[in-house]
């Protein structure tokens, strides 16, 4: 059974998201501080996280902060902020997916629904994917520079997967988003250009030889 944590200071919030989500049969375990998910994080081992970021004492930001330093769990943010820089800035961060307060339930259950589908995929290849000095291992969901791992979150590493599956293939920033977060999803197409932007500076910092070239006024493909 999968579990999901969720962090919100907001008791009656907990409680509505904690009925909609155990309907789906995943378990549930809630807090109302960062701190407290902290301290469980490591010992109950959960599946993902759902994050509001306006909390008292550590806010959700620096909770997926300090998160993503060693643990590349899926996070979903929730918010009542709706600006576009802070939705931006949690993606940054390493969230996977971004919800504005008021947003239904059902909505949020749909999105980890469609994050542990897409981690579940039963198919196992042969062996791993090559491009250039990258090794895609889709059944271990790893990628290798040579002989190092190169760590992702979830949605890096899908995007990488599929651009790494359709190598010097140009595919339009609506194209990737529909691919990544699911064909029902109508949110900012903007939310590609952030992974590309972080999946950019992780092959940096590995000096890979393999890039992602902007196509300009359609969108991007990937060159060994």
């Amino acid at each position: 059974m999968k579990h999901v944590f969720v962090v919100d200071d907001e008791m009656n919030i907990r409680t509505i998201l904690k009925k909609y989500i155990e309907t789906e049969g995943y378990k549930v375990t809630l807090f109302d501080d960062g701190t407290q998910l902290l301290s469980e994080l490591t010992r109950l081992k959960p599946d993902l996280l759902v994050l509001d970021i306006m909390m008292p004492g550590v806010d959700g930001m620096e909770l997926c902060k300090q998160i993503r330093k060693t643990n590349e769990i899926p996070i979903i943010f929730v918010s009542a902020k709706n600006e576009e820089l802070d939705r931006i800035l949690g993606l940054e961060l390493g969230a996977d997916d971004y919800l504005s307060k008021p947003f239904s339930p059902r909505e949020l259950v749909a999105r980890i629904k469609n994050i542990f589908r897409r981690m579940e995929r039963t198919a196992v290849p042969a062996g791993p994917t090559i491009v250039g000095d990258l090794s895609l291992h889709k059944e271990r969901r790893l990628v290798e520079v040579g002989d190092r791992e190169m760590k992702l979150t979830a949605k890096e590493y899908e995007l990488l997967e599929f651009l790494a599956e359709h190598p010097k293939l140009p595919f339009k920033r609506e194209q990737l988003t529909r691919k990544i977060w699911g064909y029902d999803y109508f949110g900012d197409e903007r939310l590609v250009d952030d992974l590309i932007k972080r999946l950019r500076k992780k092959l940096a910092e590995f000096q890979s030889g393999v890039q992602i070239t902007t196509v300009w006024g359609y969108g991007y493909r990937l060159d060994p």
